[in-house]
C-alpha cells in the first residue's frame, strides 16, 4: 500500500511570487550633450567573490555549473526565479558571513531548508541561504540533535537506528527547519505532540549576525517564537534540539468506500477522529482525480491492530463496510516510510521522489461542519477537475498545550483541512475556500502558507500576533528578513 494511495496528491501550493528588486551592477553613462563631459563613476555590483573566500561551503553563481539544480525548489511553478547567488552553508558561520555580506550589499535575501515553501518563499532574486548541508543528526540522553538542513526521511532513518523518533511530518523531502517553525502537524501529533512542541532549544542566526542559542531560559522569547511562528521571519535557524520518545511496532490503515459514502463519511469521521485515544491519528481524504472520485481514512495507530478493529467500529458502523479495507502491523520506521508514500522505494529512492506542480490552500477548522458544510464540502470536490481536500485529526496532546504557550494558535482546533489541486490555476481552490468560510471561518495554518489570503495575520497567529511582531522588532529591527507575508 503506497501512501500516495492514501493522499492520492502532496500538498504544496504554488503562486507566482512577486519579483523582489534585485541589487545588481549598474553603469550610468554620462550625457554626452555636453563635450569633455566625463562619464559618471560606474555603481559596482555585489562583490560575489569575496563572499565566496569567507564560506567554508559553496557559493553558486548563475553562470556556475549546477546553478539551475541549486536554484530549484520542489514544486517546478518556481521555476523561473533566478536568485543572484545560492549560498550552500556548512557552518553556523557561513550563515553569518551571508548576512553581513547581504547587510552591507543591499541584496535581498531568503533561507533554505527543503524548499518546500507553498508560496515559493524558499527563493527570491538575491541570495538564498541554504542549510542543506547542516544535515546532521544525532541522539543521546533522551535528546535528539538535528541540523537544520535534515530532511525528514533522514530523520525519521537517522533516530530509528536508536530506536526513537520526533512527531514530525509525512512528506520525506520536507526540511526540519520550516516544518518546526510553522508548529509542525504530524502523523502521531495526538500521542507527542506538535514538531514544536518536542523541541527543547533552537540556534538561530540574527539579522546582525549573531549565532543564539534559544531555550526556556536564554532567549526565550525568540525560542518560544520559533515554536509556530513561521520560517523566514526572524533569522536564520541552524539546528533544533528536540525530546524524543521510544518507538514500536505501529499498525497503518487504509479504508475506502465509495463516493456515494462522501457526506457519510465527513459526518462520521469529523466526529469520531479527534475524539479517538491519543494513540490513534487518522486523516479524511475526499479526491477527485485520475481513477475517479474516492472517499479514504488511513492513518496511524500506537498499538497491535486486534484493539485497532475496536477503535475503527464505530466509524465503519455510522459509515457503512468500506469497499477496501487494509491494516497491518509494522516496524515504527516502516510505517513513516508508507506514510511518506515510499512503501515501494527504497531509502535512496525515498529520498529522491520527483517534484510536483500544485496549488493549496487551507483551513483549521474549530468546529464541525452542519449538513449545509458537509454538502458544500462534497459538491466541491465532485466538481470537475484534478483536486482533493485533506482533513487531518488533531486533539490529544496537541490541545492540552495553552494557545499562549507556544507561537501556533490552533490548539483548540479538530482537524486541519488543505484544499489541493494540481497545476498552477487557483480558481477552484478560491471558490471552494471561499465556499467553506462560513462554515470554518478564517482560521489557517501558516506552514500551508497562502499568497492570496485575505486577514493572513490573524489567520495564521491569531492572538499571538502581536507578541510576536515585538519579537520581531527586537531580533530584526531593520526587518532585513522580509517576507510577503512577513511577521
Amino acid at each position: 500500500m503506497d501512501r500516495r494511495d492514501f493522499l492520492s496528491v502532496a500538498a504544496f501550493a504554488p503562486l507566482t511570487l512577486s519579483a523582489t528588486a534585485t541589487a545588481t551592477a549598474t553603469s550610468t553613462a554620462a550625457s554626452t550633450a555636453t563635450a569633455g563631459r566625463a562619464s559618471a563613476p560606474r555603481r559596482r555590483g555585489p562583490d560575489w567573490g569575496r563572499l565566496r573566500d569567507r564560506l567554508s561551503g559553496t557559493l553558486v553563481l548563475p553562470a556556475d555549473t549546477g546553478y539551475d539544480r541549486a536554484r530549484r525548489l520542489y514544486n517546478p511553478a518556481y521555476d523561473g526565479i533566478r536568485p543572484a547567488a545560492v549560498a550552500y552553508c556548512a557552518t553556523p558561520a557561513d550563515v553569518s558571513a551571508c548576512l553581513g555580506f547581504v547587510r552591507s550589499a543591499g541584496v535581498p535575501v531568503t533561507a533554505r531548508s527543503g524548499g518546500h515553501s507553498y508560496a515559493g518563499w524558499s527563493t527570491g532574486t538575491g541570495l538564498v541561504i541554504d542549510v542543506s548541508r547542516m544535515s546532521a543528526v544525532a541522539y543521546a540522553n533522551g535528546r535528539a540533535t538535528v541540523g537544520a538542513g535534515a530532511r525528514l526521511i533522514d530523520v525519521y532513518d537517522g533516530l530509528a537506528r536508536r530506536g526513537v523518533s520526533i512527531p514530525a511530518g509525512s512528506c520525506p523531502t520536507v526540511g526540519v527547519a520550516g516544518l518546526t517553525l510553522g508548529g509542525g502537524i504530524g502523523v502521531v501529533s495526538r500521542r507527542y505532540g506538535l514538531t514544536c512542541d518536542a523541541l527543547e532549544s533552537v540556534r538561530v542566526v540574527t539579522a546582525d549576525g549573531r549565532v543564539l542559542a534559544c531555550d526556556a531560559d536564554r532567549n526565550a522569547d525568540l525560542y518560544w517564537a520559533c515554536r509556530g511562528g513561521g520560517g523566514g521571519n526572524f533569522g536564520v535557524a541552524v539546528s533544533f534540539t528536540f525530546r524524543a520518545h521510544p518507538t514500536r511496532d505501529v499498525t497503518v490503515f487504509f479504508l475506502h468506500w465509495p463516493w456515494a459514502k462522501a457526506g457519510d463519511a465527513v459526518r462520521a469521521w469529523q466526529s469520531w477522529a479527534p475524539q479517538a485515544p491519543d494513540e490513534l491519528w487518522s486523516a479524511l481524504h475526499l479526491t477527485n482525480g485520475p481513477r475517479g472520485m474516492d472517499v479514504q481514512v488511513g492513518g496511524l495507530y500506537l498499538g497491535a491492530p486486534a484493539a485497532l478493529d475496536r477503535l475503527l467500529a464505530p466509524l465503519v458502523s455510522a459509515v457503512g463496510a468500506p469497499s477496501s479495507r487494509y491494516a497491518k502491523q509494522v516496524p515504527y520506521q516502516r510505517a513513516m516510510m508508507i506514510m511518506a508514500g515510499c512503501s515501494s522505494l527504497s531509502l535512496a529512492q525515498c529520498r529522491n521522489m520527483g517534484r510536483e506542480t500544485f496549488s493549496a490552500k487551507s483551513h483549521m477548522a474549530y468546529g464541525k461542519l452542519g449538513g449545509g458544510g458537509v454538502r458544500a464540502l462534497v459538491d466541491a470536490v465532485g466538481r470537475k477537475g484534478r483536486h482533493a481536500v485533506l482533513l487531518d485529526a488533531l486533539g490529544g496532546a496537541v490541545a492540552r498545550v495553552g494557545g499562549a504557550e507556544t507561537a501556533f494558535p490552533h490548539r483548540a482546533a479538530l482537524f486541519s483541512v488543505q484544499y489541493y489541486a494540481e497545476g498552477t490555476s487557483r480558481t477552484w481552490l478560491r471558490a471552494t475556500h471561499a465556499a467553506m468560510a462560513p462554515h470554518w471561518g478564517d482560521h489557517a495554518y501558516v506552514n500551508y502558507v497562502d499568497p492570496d489570503l485575505a486577514g493572513w495575520r490573524g489567520a495564521y497567529y491569531g492572538a499571538n500576533a502581536a507578541r510576536l511582531a515585538r519579537v520581531k522588532s527586537a531580533y530584526d529591527p531593520s526587518r532585513l528578513f522580509r517576507l510577503p507575508q512577513g511577521v
